[in-house]
């Protein structure tokens, strides 16, 4: 049961100290991502009270780290806060004054999403001055038949939504093992791009610290920029990497294991991972940094996946407790290798303890599948299902009128004709706009966030809940709407990224553009990053 007492509160210095002093703390944002994404303190993760559960225990691992939760007055944190306890979380306390008491402390705030590996993104371009090229002189490299390649750093899906015409899908710690391979002329020019900044810097500095005898360079503002450029991208292009030869690995984790080796990272073996996982007063985080198909094929126990690109971009949407413990894997049955390496290094150098698992792994055992969610146990609220033929029955009959909860894209993209979209957060006021009389179904797409909101409801109000979701009804063969006429007030659950998607305005796109170049001068005045460039 959780905690009925007063919650504590932390002083807003005490966690920047923290920082500072590389003790573990966690700070919590429980609003919704869009106002997350507007402000929020460096190191803030967001886990908004609508999903709180489906990460938790994925961003958490270790139920006695001290935890701080702060919303901007939205009267999130507090409830954020029990059900955190009600997981079993041990040390869990409000920011004093919430997001206006940091600001009135004097600490900097920063907008947008994934910000430390954003920030440490410029401040690396700062400190070691990466190669880049505008979009325009890459286009008359392009046109001129220099020889080139084009490597884009970011997620596979990401490429194929849009990419640069020629360029090859290349995700950021696939670089180092691939390039001897995709550039084995040392006279060939590798330019590396992604979206916008971040990943075409690490990428493209990841070559030149793994010291390929080839020029290297960024595509400045990366699609972003050649958009901006009136240049045309492609779309649902393959283009993916080829085969790694033996001699093109060996290249690989030669170099690699050198800039992990100057950048400080730990080696360890399966005794020491024991050791690791012993430790209660530790946060210890396990990721296998391959690809989505060779973790589904074999990963050792225990190991999320992270490809580690998307781990260095995007290390606060894996790992909430700044001070935490990683370890990282590659291959299986080894442990170390290229990735493993460069993205550990990355790691220690925005400022996290990072090793890197290696010998015979073997004794740790092997598992398939893809990567699964840790989630807690459903509360017992004894809400009933009901299965997708039956509520359209109700529905037909006026008896029922849905709810989902799911995602707003997803909202917009496809829901059962007629359902309302409201975060849950929100389900208060949804509710109180249904017709009179009807009982309340809650969805989302698989039916697993409304087994938890179940529990917000009164007892003797407890809603129906759809078998399987959204997704179940689909699989039942009945029709989705794209009506937004019940999507209500515009949704504030999903910040739209102007570097994704192919329908994001120029001036959303020269906006972040400007911003991501803000962030060097924002982290000197911070002084709390502990960031690191070798």
């Amino acid at each position: 049961m959780p905690d009925t007492a007063p919650l504590a509160t932390r002083m807003p210095a005490e966690i920047r100290r923290d920082w500072i002093d590389r003790r573990e703390v966690a700070l919590l944002d429980a609003r919704e991502e869009g106002p997350y994404s507007l402000a929020h303190p460096l190191f803030a993760v967001s886990l908004p009270l609508s999903r709180l559960e489906l990460p938790a225990y994925d961003l958490l691992p270790r139920r006695d780290v001290p935890i701080t939760v702060y919303d901007n007055g939205e009267g999130y944190a507090e409830p954020a806060a029990r059900r955190l306890q009600a997981l079993g979380y041990r040390d869990v306390t409000l920011l004093e004054g919430g997001l206006a008491g940091w600001t009135a402390a004097g600490f900097e705030v920063y907008r947008d999403v994934n910000v430390p590996s954003k920030a440490f993104g410029e401040w690396v371009e700062h400190h070691r001055h990466t190669p880049s090229l505008s979009a325009d002189e890459v286009k008359t490299l392009v046109d001129t038949g220099a020889d080139l390649v084009i490597l884009d750093a970011r997620r596979y899906e990401e490429f194929r939504t849009m990419a640069i015409p020629g360029g090859i899908s290349v995700p950021g710690a696939e670089l180092v093992k691939r390039v001897h391979d995709v550039a084995p002329d040392p006279e060939t020019l590798v330019i590396v791009n992604c979206a916008g900044r971040t990943r075409s810097i690490i990428g493209a500095q990841s070559l030149v610290n793994a010291g390929i005898p080839n020029r290297v360079a960024a595509l400045r503002n990366g699609t972003i920029g050649w958009t901006l450029a009136g240049l045309e991208l492609d779309r649902g292009r393959d283009g993916r990497f080829p085969a790694v030869s033996p001699e093109g690995d060996a290249k690989g984790r030669k170099a690699a294991r050198a800039v992990a080796d100057r950048a400080g990272v730990g080696r360890i073996g399966p005794a020491a991972l024991d050791a690791f996982r012993g430790d209660q007063r530790r946060t210890l985080h396990l990721f296998d940094v391959r690809t989505p198909e060779e973790y589904e094929a074999g990963h050792l126990p225990g190991f999320r996946h992270a490809a580690g690109g998307q781990l260095v971009q995007a290390t606060d949407e894996y790992v909430a407790v700044r001070g935490a413990r990683i370890v990282l894997a590659d291959d299986p049955a080894g442990g170390g290798g290229p990735r493993a390496d460069m993205t550990a290094s990355w790691l220690a150098q925005l400022g996290w303890e990072v090793h890197v698992l290696e010998g015979d792994a073997a004794s740790l055992g092997r598992e398939s599948g893809p990567d699964r969610r840790r989630l807690p146990p459903v509360p017992e609220a004894g809400a009933d299902t009901v299965a997708p033929r039956d509520l359209l029955a109700l529905l037909e009959n006026g008896e029922a009128a849905v709810i989902d909860i799911t995602r707003s894209p997803r909202y917009r993209a496809g829901h059962i004709p007629g359902a309302y979209f409201s975060t849950r957060a929100c389900l208060g006021g949804t509710i109180a706009r249904l017709p009179k009389g009807v009982r309340p179904v809650l969805t989302c797409w698989d039916g697993t966030l409304t087994r938890y909101a179940a529990a917000d409801f009164p007892a003797g109000a407890v809603p129906l809940l759809l078998e399987g979701g959204t997704k179940g009804w689909v699989a039942a063969g009945l029709p989705l709407s794209t009506g937004l006429e019940r999507l209500g007030p515009e949704p504030d659950d999903v910040y739209k990224r102007p570097y994704e998607g192919t329908d994001n305005s120029a001036a959303a796109m020269q906006g972040y553009i400007d911003w991501e170049l803000e962030l060097v001068d924002q982290l000197k005045r911070d002084g709390a990053h502990n960031f690191r460039v070798i």
